[in-house]
This record gives structure tokens, sequence and C-alpha cells, in this order.
């Protein structure tokens, strides 16, 4: 091992890499809350500072995986359609079958300058959460409690309030609902068989409930919006990520500096095409995922997907952005650490072992939630209707 890779493995780096993300976060989060009395005065104003305030927490996620680890993402696309990409509102599918299968969805939104702005629908417990969860809820993230029936009216209004966002923005979402796993896989296909549906190799069955909402909510405004500046969804980005040699991806592994190869495969599909019925919406994107599944064995047999293969420009800002807050907060740290040798306090060094526990733990929780093992209890709820 070289010894940049030998330092990257190492967990002093790790520890510095995390304590420079909460410093970070924590700091965007106050900064945040004080933009708070803009809202009433000037609502397009506060979405575009905190739309930059959360790119600075983000990003040194996305910059991790970019120059950290240096893995590579290649794009399989239309290139007539290449050139629409950022300038334009769309719905991404991702599917979900890796741990670090979100940081992939945003670096493709970084590549194309919508990392910032880029929104998702998560579980309401992460709006509690420090530094993520926070961010996100002054960026409008649309959270659920996973109950339809209580989450249908939170979350239409949630989507509806992001028609007249003043900045171009994907928003990201996984049909599936869980991240992929062999037990998941054999319950979700009971339930294509139950229902008469065809049954996936490699992608559990596709929630539509969520889905057709998110495309009524979103589909095209009226005239009277547009005069009032706001954006129509355009289209939906059906995309289908793998890695090569049969990579399994983690997060310790982007930590560990480890490089990945990352193919995405992307199909641009005009909002248009998409039925507004709700059981035909259904029946498409059902019929979208047996495509997604042909369009994975083709590449288990090939190794590459249709279209053309693109690398999109690395942009340089998520590692001048990281360079920035890791030179700001050195400081305290340095200063923390220097009065920590000259005193030799038995207070200090309790201090500051517990800071760094702390901050351990905070490497382990972060790392904890995207393990496949700790997904959601999937099917669970169909089993237990199974037993008598």
């Amino acid at each position: 091992m070289d010894i940049i890779g030998f330092l990257k493995s190492q967990f002093l780096c790790h520890l510095f890499i995390s304590y420079v993300f909460i410093g970070t976060g924590l700091i965007i989060n106050l900064i945040q809350l004080f933009t708070l009395p803009l809202w009433p005065l000037n609502k397009q104003l506060y979405r575009k500072i905190n739309c930059r305030l959360a790119y600075c927490v983000s990003s040194q996620l996305v910059m991790l995986l970019e120059w950290w680890s240096g893995t590579d993402c290649t794009l399989y696309t239309d290139l007539t359609n290449y050139s629409k990409y950022g300038k334009e509102n769309a719905i991404v599918i991702l599917n979900h079958n890796f741990e670090i299968d979100f940081l992939c969805g945003w670096n493709f939104c970084e590549r194309f300058g919508l990392l910032g702005s880029s929104k998702v629908l998560a579980k309401k417990e992460l709006s509690y959460v420090p530094v993520i969860g926070w961010m996100w809820y002054f960026l409008e993230i649309v959270f659920c409690k996973r109950k339809w029936e209580e989450d249908r009216k939170t979350v239409v209004q949630g989507l509806q309030n992001l028609r007249d966002y003043p900045e171009h923005f994907w928003f990201l979402i996984h049909c599936e609902g869980t991240r992929f796993t062999e037990k998941k896989h054999e319950i979700s296909m009971q339930v294509a068989e139950a229902k008469g549906l065809p049954k996936l190799k490699y992608h559990l069955l596709p929630r539509t409930k969520g889905f057709a909402v998110t495309v009524q909510s979103l589909r095209n405004v009226s005239k009277k919006f547009y005069t009032e500046g706001r954006r129509s969804m355009s289209a939906v980005y059906d995309s289908t990520l793998n890695f090569r040699n049969n990579e399994n991806p983690t997060l310790l592994g982007v930590l560990n500096g480890k490089k990945y190869h990352a193919d995405l495969y992307v199909r641009r599909i005009p909002l248009e095409e998409i039925p507004e019925d709700d059981q035909e919406c259904a029946q498409w994107l059902h019929k979208l995922y047996q495509e997604k599944d042909s369009f994975q064995e083709e590449y288990y047999k090939t190794g590459t997907y249709p279209g053309t293969a693109i690398v999109p420009a690395r942009r340089p800002w998520t590692l001048l952005n990281w360079l920035f807050w890791a030179s700001l907060l050195s400081y305290p740290l340095c200063k923390g650490l220097a009065n920590m040798i000259s005193s030799g306090s038995y207070l200090t060094l309790t201090v500051f072992a517990l800071l760094m526990v702390i901050v351990s733990v905070g490497v382990r929780r972060m790392i904890g939630v995207t393990e496949i093992d700790r997904g959601s209890t999937y099917g669970n709820n169909e089993n237990k209707k199974k037993q008598p």
C-alpha cells in the first residue's frame, strides 16, 4: 500500500473528516436558523440562501466519493438528452441495491450543478437528526412516516410547495422504498406472485402510491404559475446503477479511500408520457421496473449499458468547499490540542477523550445508517397478514 493510501485508511484521518463534517453542519444549521425571519419577507431569497448553505454540507460527502476515494462514475445516456441535464426540473428514479447508491445519486446531481437544490422523500425521523436532518428541514425536504393514510396529505402539500421553487431541482426517489437484500427480495416476489405481477430478478417491487402522488403533485403548472416564475417538472430520469467487476461498495470503503467504478444508465422520459390515472401510473411503473431488470441482466452479461458512455466533468467546488471548512475548523482544534498538551490537566484530557469518543461514535453511526442489514423491515407486515 502506498503512503497516501495508508494515510487514508487511518482512523485519525477519519476522525478529522468527521470533525470537519459535524462542525460544518452545526455551524450551517445555526446559520439556517437565523435565515427563518426571511421566509415571510422574501421566501425566494430564503430558498436561494439555503440551497447554498445546504451545499456546504452535502458536498462534503460527495467530496469523499470524488476526491478522497477517487471513484469513477460513467454515465450512459442518449446524447440528445444529455444537454438537458441540469437545465430542467426532473424526478430521478434510483435503484436501491448498494450502500452508496444515495451518494452516487448526489454525485449525479453535483456533476450538473443541482446538488444544493436536490430533494428527496425522507423518513420523518431524519428531520430530528442534527446536521443532515436539520439541513433538510430548512431545505424543505418532504418527510413522511411511511404510513400512507397519514402521509398522503402531508406529502402532497410538501410537493406542491416546491412548484414555485426558484432554482432548478431534481427530486430523487427510491421507488422500492428500501434497500435490496435477498430476504427482502424473496418476500417481495411472494407479494408479486400473490398480486399476479411479473417477478423481478434484481429489484424489489416498486411502491406505486408515492410515485403517483409525486408525479401528480409536480406535473405541469398552469400559465398563471409561469407568470409568477414557477417552473414545471419536465421529465422523469430513470437511473440504474451498477459497479464493475462485481464490486460491493460501502461507505466505510469510501472513507478508507477505496476506489470504485460506477456505471449509471439514465433514460429521460418526458413527464407527459406518464399516465395521470393512479392505476395506469402504477402499471407504467411496474413496466418500467421490468425494463430496469432487463438492463441489469444485460449489464451482468456484457458489462455495459445502452447509450453513449460519458464521464461528466468533475467540478472543483466540492474539494474547495471542504478545504475551506477544514482550514477554518483546524484552528480551534489545534488550539485545543495545544492547550491540552501545555496544561496536562486531567480534566482537559478527559474532555478531549470524550470528544474523541463522540466523534468516533458519530462516524460509526453515519456508516451504520447506510448498512444494508440495517434497512427497514420490508415485508414484515405482509408476513404478519399471512400468519393465522
